[in-house]
């Protein structure tokens, strides 16, 4: 059995949809034999995780499984053993490296 990291997407729609495009990035854990049995179980797991409510505003809210986007095999689990990487290019490198700290500070974990 090998384990590997599957990206899943979501679409997020309120009410009639009238607003900027969400989508929901989720990162899930596989274990499977092979990729085809991986990227099957990563599937079968974003189809299951479709929900609906309504919210305050009595509008629903869905979450509509698009697709399985990524799939990477882990060569091993270890303490420290990478897991997902995205480079991400920004045309002010000062506002990311902020956005990053602030993200950080929010976790309210450091001393």
């Amino acid at each position: 059995m090998n384990w590997y990291v599957a990206k899943l997407v979501f679409r997020v729609i309120s009410g009639n949809g009238d607003h900027n495009a969400q989508f929901d990035e989720q990162l899930r854990l596989i274990n499977a034999d092979t990729e085809h049995q991986a990227f099957q179980k990563a599937s079968n797991i974003g189809h299951a995780n479709q929900d609906s409510f309504v919210n305050v505003q009595k509008q629903t809210v869905k979450w509509q499984f698009i697709d399985v986007a990524e799939l990477n095999v882990l060569s091993g689990l270890a303490d420290g053993t990478e897991l997902y990487y995205n480079i991400h290019e920004a045309t002010d490198p000062d506002l990311y490296i902020a956005w990053a700290h602030h993200k950080s500070a929010l976790l309210g974990v450091k001393n």
